[in-house]
């Protein structure tokens, strides 16, 4: 006979129930004052004495009750062990004496994790690292579910990470590709879409996500920065080469339209020439002084 196997309950916040702190406040102090006061009163009574002492102490566990939460916090309620509940409002609350609790923040943390070396989708290796913004939006889970949820949440960041760039190109990838270094927000988007599908059995919400370091490994960060810079005279020299035709082009029309001056093929030729080097060259054009014919 085989057994199923039994799949782990997450928890799930609840309001806890509570009560007005000032109010237990002032009533345990008065008992805890009025029992001594009634003991001074009649100190040969017995019975006095045993509801005065009584009396005291039952002040001084109802102060034992009190606790403060400020705003964005909270308060898990347990008693022996067993969860009733998350009070969440603010100012000084009581809850019965035995009941333990844990407090817990609900407000906005941020957190930017080491650099990490990985490997992108191309195998190139990188530098890596993100700046998130997250906070607890339930604290049973948080408090229950994992074991310390802070150090989960940076586990999981770095998982992120690392999963992240091994989806994508450091940069120059395929035709509509997205890239780490050229498509942030789309970027950003997928990585906080990833960490919230991991965080969430921890109770805790990730509000943004964005890449705070990015950068080529040491050993090829010369290499890499040696083959931007050829694409990028490659680029500037397409855009030269563009620009020079459209205006030899512009030229020899003007030139035609006017009737300034007749050219055959030849002489066209010679003059496109002439002006491609004039507007591509890296340097300054030296003038060439022709003393006969163009043919001479």
């Amino acid at each position: 006979m085989t057994q199923t196997p039994t799949t782990h309950s997450r928890s799930a916040e609840r309001p806890a129930r509570t009560a007005n702190g000032i109010l237990m406040l002032l009533l345990g102090l008065l008992l805890l004052v009025g029992g001594p006061i009634g003991v001074a009163q009649d100190p040969q009574n017995a019975f006095v004495v045993v509801a005065g002492v009584l009396t005291g102490v039952v002040g001084l566990l109802l102060l034992c009750g009190l606790y403060s939460l400020q705003p964005n916090e909270g308060m898990a309620i347990l008693l022996f062990g067993d969860y009733r509940g998350t009070d969440r409002k603010t100012g000084l609350r009581w809850v019965l004496p035995w009941y333990s609790r844990k407090k817990i923040s609900l407000r906005v943390r941020n957190l930017t994790s080491d650099k990490l070396k990985v490997n992108d989708k191309r195998g190139n290796p990188i530098e890596i690292a993100a700046n998130v913004v997250w906070r607890v939006e339930d604290s049973a889970q948080a408090l229950f579910d994992v074991d310390d949820y802070q150090a989960f949440v940076n586990i999981q960041v770095d998982t992120g990470l690392r999963d992240l760039a091994s989806h994508y190109a450091y940069d120059h990838g395929e035709e509509h590709e997205l890239t780490l270094r050229a498509d942030a927000e789309e970027v950003a988007a997928r990585l906080r879409e990833e960490l919230s599908g991991r965080v969430k059995v921890a109770g805790v919400v990730v509000d943004e996500a964005r890449l705070a370091h990015l950068a080529y490994a040491p050993e090829i960060a010369s290499a890499m920065l040696k083959r931007q810079q050829a694409e990028a005279v490659l680029a500037a020299r397409r855009l030269i080469v563009k620009g020079a035709v459209g205006m030899v082009e512009t030229a020899l029309l003007d030139l035609g339209e006017r009737e300034v001056v007749e050219l055959d093929e030849d002489r066209k030729a010679a003059m496109v020439s002439n002006l491609l080097v004039v507007l591509c060259a890296d340097r300054e054009a030296q003038p060439v002084v022709n003393t006969g014919t163009l043919y001479g």
